[in-house]
């Protein structure tokens, strides 16, 4: 193995070590919470080692970075996820190599998603973004809908041609009643999933929890977790 390779394979050995033991004290299985490994800022070429060593879901925030590399591996059985906040001048993009976009927010958002879908002649699957920070209305800080706002999301998603709710995601918020209570905010998710599932059964994907707090995104009920420092290493400093 290149040198690259083996670090990559330790750091992945570690983390799976990590998702296992929360998996184990939460009573889940391991085959339950789906490792999506955030590739931002790094190369093309850790995405193809990622692949060689048995990653299978990836992601990206930005589309600018986001397409070319997902073009440089399109021979690879990868999902791409999209996690960034997504203006609508990228959504033709993200939807040519996306199946997933986690960070829907808006109904405008929703609109342009279905359009791009619909001329690609794509299915995507869409995760309502939920901002634990944002106040009844209002959108969070790092994008993201308050939690009143779901279910008017759900629907017109649900209703949306080429796209199919999957759930919801969120990220650990810095501000407002969940700061510095990661696994409340989760808990928090999990409610809110829970009640999304009565009118949306298949609406099942729970994606929550980072390099810091994946084990209590575990113990919550995630079912999907993103994870890049762990993996990949300390971010290079951009600019």
């Amino acid at each position: 193995m290149t040198d690259r390779k083996t670090q990559l394979a330790e750091n992945l050995a570690r983390v799976e070590e990590r998702i296992s033991s929360a998996c184990a004290s939460a009573g889940r299985r391991r085959d339950e919470v789906t490792l999506i490994v955030v590739t931002k800022t790094y190369p093309a070429s850790d995405v193809r080692l990622l692949h060689e060593l048995g990653v299978r879901h990836v992601a990206e925030n930005r589309d600018q970075d986001a397409a070319p590399k997902a073009a440089a591996c399109a021979d690879l059985d990868l999902t791409w996820h999209f996690v960034g906040q997504l203006q609508t001048n990228k959504v033709r993009s993200v939807a040519s190599y996306a199946q997933v976009v986690q960070s829907v927010d808006r109904t405008k958002l929703i609109t342009a998603l279905s359009a791009a879908a619909e001329r690609a002649g794509r299915e995507l699957d869409c995760l309502i973004q939920v901002a634990l920070d944002a106040e009844a209305g209002e959108r969070g800080d790092r994008g993201g809908v308050a939690p009143d706002g779901i279910e008017e999301l759900a629907a017109a998603v649900a209703a949306a041609p080429g796209l199919r709710l999957g759930g919801l995601m969120t990220v650990a918020p810095l501000a407002g009643p969940y700061a510095g209570r990661r696994r409340a905010a989760f808990d928090r998710l999990m409610e809110l999933a829970s009640r999304l599932r009565m009118t949306h059964p298949a609406a099942n994907m729970m994606s929550a929890g980072m390099s810091a707090d994946l084990e209590e995104a575990v113990a919550a009920g995630a079912t999907h977790v993103r994870i890049g420092t762990a993996v990949l290493g300390d971010r290079p400093r951009l600019g």
